[in-house]
């Protein structure tokens, strides 16, 4: 995918439509005592030179018995499904796009509807993005009459710049601000005791207005190589974050890809990650406090990944009504480790690993 952003480059003069495409794909994870899998469909097919239209189909089926669900509650067995529709209009060197993207479980319900334009500038060479969506959702809990909403609002400013035939450099911003119901009805905090053994589940409480702002930059270097003038690229990600409840992360990801022949491309790939803990996170409280809260996502922690990919052109040409299609498999291993979580069944810093498949089918069309 970084060969291909490269590859356009010297061509590029407006903004394009993307392209007619079918994917099919089925992703899995699997740890920490969570298992997700499912399948997702996107299909997508302009209509006229000017306006291109998307639909797709996702879903998670989820079953999970982690730590802290079993010191405080029973395994648990969910399936999520997400269906979104999207338009594309093309208008000289600008491209809006407009996406309503609606989910389901058994006690969540969210709604997003979102519009992002793209405007060319210099002969394509500069690429503002600018990005607004608002989201809607619903929280609610099996077997009962609670029901709480929570607001989202999404803002995001982007640059890309072609500084050489072989170098995109870019950097966004993103500011979200949510209100309402913002913590998990069925998790507990731990109070009471002297350690998180011995100490009384009570349910959480987390405030209920959440502002964070991040700031991403990234570079893209191809590099000539088996008679290719951009047979190889370089990317180099870094991302940083912060918000009203004092959580500060840093992410960092490298990537290669490179071509094999004119049907294989590969890709090796490396990502950092490292936050701080909200400022009313706690293994566990020895009083009540007006905030509490003891889920792992907001504790200190980090966490690395290594992944590849692989991505076959089994058609170059005509194959049934398609132009091109290629087979797609990705695998990545996460590592995560917390300094502030206790694994209520051992007593000890809790860690685990995670694998994250992929294994997809495009075609063109």
């Amino acid at each position: 995918m970084l060969l291909m952003m490269l590859a356009a480059v010297p061509c590029a003069h407006s903004a394009t439509l993307p392209e007619d495409r079918t994917d099919m794909m089925y992703h899995a994870y699997d740890g920490g005592g969570v298992s997700v899998s499912g399948p997702a469909v996107l299909v997508r097919k302009s209509a006229g030179d000017n306006v291109s239209v998307s639909g797709r189909y996702y879903v998670d089926s989820v079953s999970g018995a982690s730590p802290d669900v079993v010191s405080t509650a029973s395994p648990y067995r969910d399936r999520r499904e997400e269906l979104s529709v999207g338009v594309d209009m093309l208008h000289g060197n600008s491209l809006a796009s407009v996406s309503v993207i609606s989910s389901k479980e058994h006690d969540y319900l969210a709604d997003t509807v979102g519009l992002n334009v793209t405007h060319d500038l210099f002969g394509g060479l500069t690429t503002l993005d600018l990005g607004f969506s608002n989201g809607k959702d619903t929280v609610e809990r099996v077997n009962t009459t609670f029901q709480q909403d929570i607001n989202r609002y999404n803002f995001r400013l982007g640059v890309s710049q072609v500084l050489t035939r072989s170098l995109l450099v870019g950097i966004s911003f993103e500011d979200v601000a949510e209100n309402g119901y913002l913590n998990n009805p069925y998790r507990f905090a731990l109070v009471g005791g002297t350690n998180v053994l011995n100490s009384v589940p009570t349910p959480e409480i987390y405030p209920t207005a959440r502002d964070s702002q991040a700031v991403a930059l990234r570079a893209v270097q191809g590099f000539g190589i088996a008679g290719r003038p951009l047979g190889m690229s370089a990317r180099i990600d870094y991302r940083y974050y912060r918000d009203t409840w004092d959580i500060r992360s840093s992410t960092l990801g490298l990537s290669l890809q490179r071509y094999f022949g004119d049907r294989w491309s590969g890709e090796v790939r490396y990502r950092y990650y490292q936050q701080s803990a909200a400022s009313f996170y706690s293994d566990y409280f020895a009083t009540p406090m007006t905030f509490m809260a003891r889920d792992k996502n907001l504790s200190t922690f980090s966490d690395q990944s290594i992944g590849i990919r692989f991505s076959w052109l089994f058609a170059k040409q005509r194959f049934l009504f398609f132009n091109k299609a290629s087979l797609n498999f990705a695998h990545d291993r996460i590592y995560f480790n917390y300094n502030d979580y206790t694994n209520v069944l051992n007593g000890q810093p809790y860690s685990f690993s995670a694998d994250v498949l992929q294994l997809y089918i495009s075609a063109w069309y």
